[in-house]
């Protein structure tokens, strides 16, 4: 019997059920897990897939917006309320498509160039990375300047996809722009 995508996207994830009493079912472990053991998983990279136990419904997108709730009722919050307001205009706004994305992107070029001074700092004593970080070394300038360009290229992109989309659309009312 042929296996449909479904299946297989739930081979290569760590499958959760939620229950309706809130608990949460490790598929793998045999084991109810909390809130804190999910974000133990998505910390340590692992694929998770969380499904209503009933429905079948997919629930990550919702446990993950309530591990981040959780993280900023918390004391250490990531987001001001400015950062906060601002994603919440997006929503229903022509650019709520391109945001997404362009946020994705970013943070992932984030996370590779804080792997990438991970892996230079290998060894380092909290000493020496005290005084590269106050002398801001070349090596640390050239990173967070291609940290930059790529968001910048980012930002390019999306301003020219859109510029396609608005020609696409104006093109189709017999418009030209």
């Amino acid at each position: 019997m042929p296996s449909n995508s479904s299946d297989s996207a739930q081979a290569a994830h760590r499958v959760i059920k939620k229950y309706p009493n809130r608990r949460l079912y490790d598929t793998d472990t045999s084991t109810y897990i909390t809130l804190t053991e999910v974000k133990k998983l998505v910390m340590q990279r692992e694929a998770v897939l969380v499904r209503d136990a009933k429905t079948g419904e997919d629930l990550t997108r919702a446990i993950l917006l309530q591990i981040i709730l959780e993280e900023e009722a918390g004391g250490a919050p990531m987001f001001t309320e400015q950062a906060l307001a601002n994603i919440i205009r997006f929503y229903g706004n022509t650019m709520q498509s391109f945001l997404g994305p362009y946020l994705e992107k970013n943070v992932q070029t984030f996370m590779d160039l804080q792997s990438t001074m991970g892996e230079h700092s290998k060894g380092m004593t909290p000493e020496a990375w005290a005084q590269v970080l106050k002398l801001q070394s070349p090596a640390m300038q050239g990173m967070m300047g291609n940290y930059v360009e790529q968001s910048k290229n980012m930002f390019v992109q999306m301003q020219e996809q859109m510029q396609k989309q608005t020609e696409q659309m104006l093109g189709s009312f017999g418009l030209k722009p």
